[in-house]
């Protein structure tokens, strides 16, 4: 709209121009040569004028030639003219221009991986998301390899958000459903369970199940995959929130870390109703996520191991400086393959399908890993917005020890401008990590 209005404003600039000198040339017969510049006009060349440039030498010199008092028509094109370039003007640089941003590599610099740091600052300034954390991890070592932030509209030098334990987990929280359903043996990823009515709204009636259901019914892995609401409901409530519960437990929720990094994830479900379905399938901001805690419970999954949080030598106060068991309990071997499985059906079959694929990634990139997350999406308070989440691994299929963790939130104002999709962020930030350090034999 503003170059609309530049490209306006300059065409009707030139017309006014243009039409006054027309005007001018039906009345004058000579004109004398203009003065270089936009907005200058012709002065006619009259006989008082002819004569004054047959003056003496020494007249011109002292700066004594005449000057002719302008008529009324013509100081009134003189000031239209100027009112138009005036006008030109304020719309080609307006009084409130943008401040640009201060580009400041300091934080890229200092991070492990320098160039895949780069790239999320790049993604960052590109997409200008309102709020987002970008953190990706290298599986085998657990360490932070890069990271990016983005608050207020700002590229921040430190991750603060790592530890902040005040976002909603939204989808991200079924992983917890559906890890209880596996490990006590009542539920297998291909087991059936009843969908009733609309698959991502969560309602009462569609948790009471006739006694003989016949309806639409989606398996296991399936509604995890598409982040169905009903079906992550009803396996919740069937399981019980003691076993709810203990399998949050074991991905590090409701837990007091040293020096609080990261703070404190919050699940607590009641034991029965309606309330007990929404924590099972994430529809609630009362259950909370910190980004630091998500990649901890991706890299369990992926490595089928116990709980470990990220860390980095040089993000004292973000990010344990060293590695750090933690006493909380391990799934079942076959647990772990069945969240393992399905967090890689969302990338081949579900919300993360459409951008983690061949349409940001180049073919032999993504052919070349096994790649697996979970999405969410849900309001939130602190900051205010929604919040959309990917948590997730890609491993490479010939050599299984290259692996990276990959976690990306960002958070916007519905009313506002929405940023890229996050797993949009996430598929291309993948793809360049694979074409550096999987499919390009050189490095």
């Amino acid at each position: 709209m503003r170059n609309r209005c530049i490209v306006l404003a300059i065409f009707i600039g030139i017309c006014t121009f243009v039409g006054l000198n027309l005007a001018k040339s039906g009345d004058n017969n000579g004109y004398a040569k203009a003065e270089r510049g936009f907005g200058q006009v012709f002065e006619p060349q009259t006989d008082s004028a002819k004569k004054g440039a047959a003056k003496p030498a020494k007249e011109k010199a002292e700066g004594k030639t005449a000057k002719q008092s302008p008529t009324p028509e013509k100081s009134k094109s003189i000031e239209n003219l100027q009112n138009t370039r005036s006008t030109v003007a304020a719309v080609v640089a307006p009084d409130n221009a943008p401040v640009p941003e201060t580009m400041d590599s300091t934080h890229i610099k200092s991070q492990k991986d320098v160039y895949m740091a780069e790239k999320i600052d790049n993604l960052l300034r590109r997409f200008k998301p309102e709020n987002a954390i970008i953190l990706m991890v290298d599986a085998k070592s657990n360490e932070i390899i890069a990271w990016g932030e983005r608050k207020d509209n700002a590229i921040q030098s430190k991750p603060d958000f790592f530890i902040r334990n005040t976002f909603p987990a939204a989808s991200l929280a079924k992983t917890i459903t559906i890890a209880a359903a596996m490990d006590n043996n009542r539920y297998s990823l291909n087991s059936a369970i009843p969908l009733i009515g609309h698959a991502h709204h969560l309602y009462r009636n569609q948790l009471r199940v006739p006694a003989n259901y016949h309806g639409t019914t989606v398996e296991m892995q399936d509604a995890y995959a598409h982040s169905y609401n009903p079906p992550l409901g009803l396996i919740g409530m069937d399981v019980g929130a003691k076993k709810l519960k203990d399998a949050a437990r074991k991905l590090g929720y409701n837990m007091n870390f040293a020096g609080g990094i990261p703070g404190r994830s919050s699940f607590a479900p009641p034991d029965t109703g309606f309330a007990l379905a929404e924590a099972s399938c994430g529809f609630t901001d009362a259950t909370t996520l910190s980004p630091l805690l998500a990649a901890a419970q991706a890299r369990a999954i992926l490595m089928k191991k116990p709980l470990e949080i990220p860390w980095a030598g040089n993000l004292k106060g973000y990010a344990p400086t060293g590695r750090i068991a933690l006493d909380v309990g391990t799934f079942k071997e076959n647990t772990y393959y069945g969240l393992r499985q399905a967090m890689l059906r969302s990338v081949t079959h579900g919300t993360a399908r459409k951008n983690i694929s061949t349409k940001h990634m180049a073919r032999k990139n993504y052919q070349a890993l096994n790649i697996g997350g979970k999405t969410g999406s849900l309001d939130g308070k602190s900051p205010k917005g929604r919040y959309d989440w990917f948590m997730g691994f890609a491993q490479s299929k010939e050599d299984p020890g290259k692996a990276i963790v990959l976690v990306v939130l960002q958070i916007y104002d519905n009313q506002g401008l929405r940023p890229q999709p996050t797993t949009q962020v996430a598929g291309m930030l993948i793809n360049y990590w694979a074409h550096r350090y999987v499919t390009n034999k050189t490095k």
